[in-house]
């Protein structure tokens, strides 16, 4: 494994482990595989760890694996307050406190403001007192580096860098996120200030592995993830990558990877590969959603970015089998979550990191996937399979 700095020499795993896709086993997650994943990655070398108040299961998991097996001390944990929750100090503290429970640790290593979009984001938790308690769980050693998550637009982006003396920040870039949020612009004037960067959805929330076909040609063989991964760290501004990595031969190849990028990693023909792919995707894909889903629950059941999956599906493979999954995996559940059920209420675009036309983009889903005879097939299939 290879290692880069942060704000304080210490060393960081440039592949940092993202516990938010933990495999699911039924509604919990499914400890004893997490279990072995964790601890392989811990033996091969990765040192940090992130996870966040949201993620269903992730802190109590992640607290446990490292409790059980005695593995504390060769970690470092990264979480996240989750701000747009907070409304006062009291709220902050509890929810640290519960945090630190559920983790089963006194110290936090890397603590985030999850999720700013906006500044004033920022001035509401400055005016219940943040800049105060950051400093009192930095004097008691319960705090280690204080950053921000973030996914908003680049001028907002620089004006947070300004705001507060960061230890570290956190912002979503990958080939085809370059000029979008922080972007390129964000991550230099970051490592300008001396402020590490951890970077989430490196592939897109799994886009840049399973690319359409002429894509695909374009790589000649090689591998989809590895372009991606050894595009970010060919860059000496970016600190850490985040894979949520949900299973063994997914950790033994990152870390593959990981081991032999380095900046001057990247060849031309490896940026003409990525310039040709990117030209690829962006015509045919009709929806930018990364899965992200901070748009979920739905409080009417719609799965969003389930929808818009297979919808961007249809246009980077055939039509006919993106429907056909979509109708296996999405149409035949108990719980369907058809986009037709969206009411219009507005709830998942105040989430969305990528400030998407949720309701409309829907609306296009919903009439792309399920045409009449899909929809008659549907219902059908549902009759027989469900009853």
């Amino acid at each position: 494994m290879l290692y880069r700095p942060d704000r304080n020499g210490e060393p960081i795993s440039q592949l940092g482990y993202g516990c938010m896709r933990f495999t699911k086993k039924g509604t919990s997650i499914d400890y004893e595989k997490a279990e072995r994943e964790v601890l392989l990655a811990i033996e091969q070398g990765v040192n940090y760890f992130d996870t966040a108040y949201i993620y269903p299961g992730s802190e109590e998991c992640l607290g446990r694996i490292l409790g059980e097996n005695g593995c504390r001390d060769k970690v470092r944990i990264a979480t996240k307050l989750p701000q747009y929750l907070i409304r006062s100090g009291e709220a902050v503290e509890k929810t640290f406190r519960e945090e630190l429970s559920r983790l089963c640790t006194d110290r936090i290593d890397y603590y985030l403001m999850h999720m700013f979009t906006d500044f004033a984001e920022w001035e509401r938790l400055r005016a219940i007192g943040i800049e105060d308690w950051i400093a009192r769980k930095k004097a008691e050693g319960a705090v280690r580096n204080i950053g921000f998550s973030y996914h908003g637009d680049t001028a907002m982006f620089l004006r947070l860098l300004d705001a507060y003396d960061w230890d570290f920040c956190q912002i979503q870039y990958n080939y085809l996120d370059e000029h979008t949020q922080a972007g390129r612009k964000g991550l230099q004037a970051a490592s300008a200030k001396g402020i590490p960067v951890i970077v989430m959805e490196p592939l897109r929330g799994g886009k840049l592995v399973n690319l359409p076909e002429k894509a695909k040609e374009a790589l000649d063989g090689a591998s989809p993830a590895e372009l991606g991964l050894r595009w970010l760290w060919d860059q000496p501004e970016v600190t850490c990558v985040l894979s949520g990595m949900n299973s063994e031969e997914m950790v033994r190849e990152n870390i593959r990877v990981a081991s032999v990028s380095s900046p001057g990693c990247f060849t031309e023909e490896d940026r003409a590969v990525v310039e040709k792919i990117k030209s690829v995707i962006r015509e045919r894909e009709k929806v930018g959603c990364t899965g992200c889903r901070y748009c979920m629950p739905c409080p009417k059941g719609v799965d969003i970015p389930g929808n818009f999956y297979y919808y961007n599906l249809m246009y980077m493979e055939k039509k006919s089998s993106a429907r056909l999954e979509f109708a296996q995996n999405l149409g035949i559940r108990k719980e369907p979550g058809f986009a037709s059920q969206c009411v219009g209420c507005g709830q998942c675009e105040r989430h969305c990191p990528q400030h998407l036309p949720i309701r409309e983009k829907l609306r296009e889903a919903d009439r792309a996937l399920r045409p009449l005879p899909y929809r008659l097939g549907i219902r059908a299939a549902r009759k027989i399979i469900l009853r």
